[in-house]
């Protein structure tokens, strides 16, 4: 129970890693926010569970974002972690073909999300003086794969927002660290490889050494561990959740 009585928002909570995390965060006795911009899959998701609260949430918009945040406030009172989770990709392509409407897609998801978030959660954070951001990046900000160069820019960017965050508020009792996990078992799978077969899955696979994809529990224990007391001296950190994929 290593989250008892603390209380957790997580993006794009309803599916994939995010409800890995949702389900070890419960497990560990948080009490969760299931934020997702699909509210009937949120729903479903926190149904699941007693502690778990559903959340409608388009994380690329302000307004969405602040009334998550006063959803969350109204229900305890507090709020001790968040969970940037929620995150998107275009198909494989080459960089100069990804249509402008999807590149704003993926930065207005997987990187403006998390300065909306940060300015709605942070002045509540520092207030308490107490705090832990988690940032769900990705392996392709380590280590870019070819055709998915936006996508991979855009994590690479959560890496380097993880530690300036880090470093900015540390002095706060606010601790922000990042899960860079590789290609894993969610509906993103498909769009990462740009179409799902055995022979497509086998190349990607080649490339992990412990041979298999993520899996939501994967993240869910990591990122349990992070938010938790028990790494209350690590902050900035990019932890690699991927077999071995970075080597």
């Amino acid at each position: 129970m290593r989250l008892q009585n603390k209380t957790a928002i997580i993006t794009g909570g309803a599916q994939g890693f995010g409800a890995g995390i949702v389900d070890k965060f419960l497990a560990e006795g948080a009490k969760v926010l299931v934020a997702d911009i699909n509210g009937d899959m949120a729903a479903t998701k926190a149904a699941e569970h007693e502690d778990a609260t559903p959340c409608t949430v388009d994380v690329a918009d302000a307004a969405s974002v602040q009334s998550m945040i006063d959803t969350a406030l109204s229900a305890w009172g507090h709020i001790d972690i968040i969970v940037n989770n929620a995150g998107v990709t275009h198909l494989p392509a080459p960089m100069e073909t990804v249509t402008e409407s999807d590149f704003d897609r993926v930065f207005a998801v997987n990187c403006k999300s998390i300065y909306l978030i940060a300015q709605a959660l942070v002045p509540h954070m520092k207030s308490r003086q107490t705090g832990a951001i988690l940032n769900v990046s990705s392996t392709a900000g380590l280590s870019p794969r070819p055709n998915l160069n936006w996508y991979n820019a855009s994590k690479g960017w959560v890496n380097t927002a993880t530690k300036a965050m880090a470093v900015e508020l540390a002095p706060h009792g606010i601790r922000v660290n990042a899960i860079n996990p590789v290609a894993g078992e969610t509906p993103l799978l498909a769009s990462f490889m740009g179409e799902d077969t055995p022979e497509i899955r086998a190349k990607f696979l080649s490339t992990i050494p412990l041979g298999r994809f993520s899996q939501p529990e994967d993240m869910g224990n990591a990122a349990a561990f992070l938010c938790s007391d028990e790494a209350s001296m690590i902050t900035g950190t990019l932890m690699e959740v991927d077999g071995g994929r970075c080597i």
